[in-house]
Parts: structure tokens; C-alpha cells; sequence
């Protein structure tokens, strides 16, 4: 049958002798061929996209799309064809198709942006969009051939808009109210600043009527110094602008020039390049044709060759075949049996190997359990410990509070309560078990001190008692330290008595 598509239309062919899709707008539709008509015009999409700026703050952007096939790429009319084209364009597949990949893109780029940003930036956030759209509607056959965005509008419960328009009307109308009241007020001191200048001015006039003649004058001389010096300044002034004008004017005249001289330059080695590439596209085509040229001569003759060596091999070749089909015979067989028994040794090697691989993974699965319960292990061991010193550094503090921070009585405590003095004493002693150590005293005369009341032989250790309140206090003056309290303690008295 003979098929006409429209103007607006496409003809799809598929079947017998068509390799993948015919696009035609006229074509004779063959038995075992299938033709499907669609339609290429452009259809009008709008949407209400809903997304999330940086700061999680929602809001809406109407859209309306004129998307449709891409008329000028045939490869873009063949996904079309076979992507889209079965489907009607206002149906929900398509919709929802278009919606996605909008609502996708608007969304990726909206969270990556503050609402201060889309706000201000909403040309260059529309094209974002409609450029990143356009990439993902390419694999369907699409094009945008117009899109039309509209002003941002808010969600309903969040109307970070509304109050930000009702914030610039109510700072437009409280400047106006303070524009105002400025003026009042500029008016209100300006008439009566006039009306006390004018009671001034007719007070100096009473009082300096007398002067005027001689001030008159030297007012005159004043005032024409002071024009001849503004005329000046003014001269000054303007021959300053006229130099300025004249450096910018050459400055730009020196750009000018610079850019055409650029440009020039840029056209020459255009031209030069371009009669290279023409001079390289003329030498290929010269080296294809001498190639084609001797392709044919060499072509020919090895056709009368070949020709000729065929008629020559054609009478052994029924002969050669029948011994050929014989020995094919026996190698199929050779074959079929080797075959048989690499499929046997691949299969059994295959168990193996699964068999393997089913014991690696339990071991591994085994060590894996392991380490983690010995990592659980370790962690809750950290966390205990953790826990012991958080409780010993709040025992600890709890007590240096109760002692009132004395650290000395804090630490003369610890020790009480974890029994050093007994274990150093316990320890001291077993180091001198077994010793048995002899201990003589010899004194000269201590006979008579000691039967006249005096120390005899623990005299020694008894100034070596008398020298500890001094050594005690010596040591608190310098470094502030005082003695345990089971040694001594050091007081006014006892420094006194010392």
C-alpha cells in the first residue's frame, strides 16, 4: 500500500528487509511490513515544581514547557520512534516521563542553592535548569523548543515570599514616614532659623549703620578676590578634565587599534590555515586516487591468476574432498571423545573449585565472627575502663571537696584507706627478716652521763629527733610543703621551741 504522512507527521516502517526503523514521509508499505504514523509537532507541558533550597526552606516554580521530537537529528527521530511515538504526547506516561526528569533536575539544583541565590540569580538558575533537562530529554528523542519559567511562589504554610515582599513594603512605607517627617522638620527649623535671622539682621543693621561705608569697601575688595579666585579654580578644574578626556580618548584609541591590528593578524593566519587544510584534503585526494588506480591494475590481474589456478585445482578436488570427508570423519570422533572427557575433567575441576571456595568463605565467615566478637570485647573493655575512671576522677573530686581542697589531707587519706603505711611497714619488715643484724653502741664516759640522769648512747638519735622541726620548717619557708601529718606537724610553738 502507498502511505502519505502529513506535514506534522512521520511514517515508522519495520519488518521484512528493513534492518531497525524507516523514517519516511511517503513509502510503499510491503507484505511482512508494519508502518506506524506519529506525530512530530511540539506539545505544551505545564508543571508546578516543588523543591527545597539550601537553608530546607520549600517552594514552587510554575512552568510550562513546549517539548517535541528533534526534527533535525534522524537518530533522534528513531528513539523518538521507538521510544515514545507508541504513547500518546498528553498521556500520563509522557507527562509523568517530563514531570520526572524536570522535577529531578530542579531539585539537585535548588538544594545545592540558597533561596537568597535563587532569588537573585533566577536567569542563570533557569538556564541550569533547562540545560540539565535538555541532557536527560536527548536519550528520548526531545527537544525543548520553548520554556517559560514564572516568579518563584511559596508553599502553602511556608510564605517566606509574602513576607519578604510585606518586608520591602513596609520598609518602602517606613522610609517614606521618616522622608516625610524629615521634611516637616527641615521646614519647621527653616522658618524659624528665618525668623531669627531676620530679627538679627535688623539688629546688625541698627548697630552697624555707622561702619557700613568702611565695610562696604573692604566687603567690595573681598568679593572680588574671592570671584577672581573661583574663576580660577574653575579654569583649573576644567583644563584637569579636558586632559583627562584627552588620556582616555588615547587610551582608547590605543585599544582600538591594538584589536585591529589583532584582528587582522587573526584573519591572515586564518586564511593560511585554511588553504593548508585545502592543500592537505587535495594531497589526500590525489594519494586515494593513485591508490584505487593501482588497486585495479593489481585486482586484474590477480583475477586472471586466480582464474587460471582454479581451473588447474578443480580436477583433484572431488578426490582430495572424499579423503578429506573421511579424515573430517575420524577427527570429529577424536574430537568428540577428547570433548567428552575435558567436559568431564572441567566439571569435576568445577566442584572442586566450588567446594573450595565454599570452605574459604566459612573460614572466612569464622575469623570474620571471631574478630568482631573480640573487637565487641575490646570495646566494651574500653568502655568499662572508661567508666572505672570517670567513677575514680568523681570519687576523687568528691573527696578534694569534702577536704575542702587540702590535697595534702586528701592524699594522707587515700593512703589510710588503701593501707600503704602498714604494707610499707610489712614490706620493710620482710626485707629484714633473717637479717639479724647486731647493733653496738659504744659511747666514751656514757656510764656516768647515764647514772646522772643524761641520754648515754641515744644521744645520737636523739639529735637527730631535735634536728627534724628545724629541717620541717626550712622546707615549709622555701617550697610551701608541710609534713605528713603522721610524721608531724609543723606549729608556732614547736618553730619557737626550735
Amino acid at each position: 500500500m502507498w502511505k502519505v504522512a502529513a506535514p506534522s507527521e512521520y511514517l515508522a516502517i519495520t519488518g521484512s528487509n528493513i534492518k531497525d526503523i524507516k523514517l519516511a514521509k511517503k513509502a510503499f508499505v510491503w507484505p511482512l511490513q508494519k508502518c506506524t504514523r506519529f506525530d512530530i509537532s511540539p506539545v505544551n507541558y505545564t508543571f508546578e515544581v516543588q523543591a527545597m533550597s539550601a537553608e530546607k526552606l520549600p517552594f514552587i516554580l510554575p512552568a510550562v514547557f513546549t517539548i517535541g521530537p528533534r526534527v533535525d537529528d534522524p537518530d533522534s527521530l528513531i528513539l523518538y520512534a521507538r521510544l515514545i511515538s507508541h504513547h500518546d504526547k498528553q498521556s500520563n506516561h509522557v507527562i509523568e516521563l517530563v514531570q520526572g526528569v524536570i522535577e529531578g533536575e530542579t531539585r539537585v539544583l535548588a538544594a545545592a542553592m540558597t533561596m537568597e541565590a535563587i532569588f537573585k540569580g533566577t536567569k542563570e538558575f533557569k538556564q541550569e535548569v533547562f540545560g540539565k533537562v535538555q541532557l536527560e530529554l536527548n536519550q528520548f528523542g526531545l527537544i525543548i523548543y520553548n520554556a517559560n519559567v514564572k516568579q518563584l511562589v511559596d508553599v502553602r504554610g511556608h510564605e517566606y515570599f509574602s513576607y519578604l515582599g510585606q518586608k520591602t513594603q513596609m520598609e518602602a512605607a517606613n522610609q517614606a514616614k521618616i522622608d516625610v517627617a524629615e521634611a516637616r522638620m527641615k521646614g519647621e527649623i527653616g522658618s524659624k532659623f528665618r525668623e531669627g535671622q531676620t530679627t538679627q539682621n535688623a539688629a546688625k543693621i541698627d548697630v552697624e549703620t555707622k561702619i557700613a561705608s568702611t565695610q562696604r569697601h573692604g566687603e567690595g575688595r573681598k568679593e572680588e578676590i574671592r570671584v577672581n579666585t573661583d574663576v580660577k579654580i574653575f579654569q583649573n578644574e576644567k583644563e584637569a578634565d579636558v586632559a583627562k578626556a584627552n588620556a582616555e580618548l588615547a587610551t582608547k584609541k590605543a585599544g582600538w587599534a591594538q584589536d585591529s591590528q589583532l584582528a587582522e593578524v587573526e584573519s591572515a593566519k586564518a586564511v593560511a590555515i585554511r588553504e593548508a587544510e585545502l592543500q592537505c584534503e587535495v594531497e589526500r585526494k590525489n594519494a586515494l586516487a593513485q591508490t584505487e588506480k593501482l588497486k585495479s591494475e593489481l585486482l586484474s590481474k590477480a583475477t586472471v591468476d586466480y582464474e587460471t589456478k582454479v581451473q588447474e585445482a578443480n580436477w583433484g578436488l572431488y578426490k582430495k574432498q572424499r579423503e578429506a570427508d573421511a579424515e573430517k570423519a575420524l577427527a570429529e570422533a577424536a574430537f568428540f571423545a577428547r570433548q567428552q572427557a575435558a567436559e568431564g575433567e572441567l566439571y569435576a575441576k568445577k566442584k572442586e573449585a566450588e567446594a573450595e571456595k565454599a570452605r574459604a568463605e566459612a573460614a572466612f565467615f569464622a575469623r570474620q565472627r571471631a574478630a568482631e566478637g573480640e573487637l565487641y570485647a575490646k570495646k566494651k573493655e574500653a568502655e568499662a575502663i572508661q567508666a572505672l575512671a570517670q567513677a575514680q576522677g568523681y570519687y576523687l573530686s568528691t573527696l578534694l571537696k569534702q577536704f575542702d581542697g587540702n590535697y595534702a589531707a586528701l592524699r594522707d587519706y587515700i593512703m589510710l584507706e588503701k593501707n600503704m603505711f602498714q604494707d610499707i611497714a610489712k614490706i620493710n619488715a620482710e626485707a629484714l627478716n633473717g637479717l639479724q643484724p647486731k647493733i653496738s653502741i659504744w659511747n666514751n664516759g656514757g656510764g656516768m652521763e647515764t647514772a646522772k640522769g643524761g641520754l648515754g648512747g641515744m644521744k645520737d638519735i636523739a639529735g637527730v629527733y631535735s634536728m627534724l622541726p628545724p629541717l620541717f620548717k626550712t622546707v615549709h619557708e622555701q617550697t610551701g610543703m608541710v609534713p605528713p601529718a603522721w610524721l608531724g606537724t609543723l606549729t608556732d610553738a614547736s618553730a619557737d621551741s626550735d
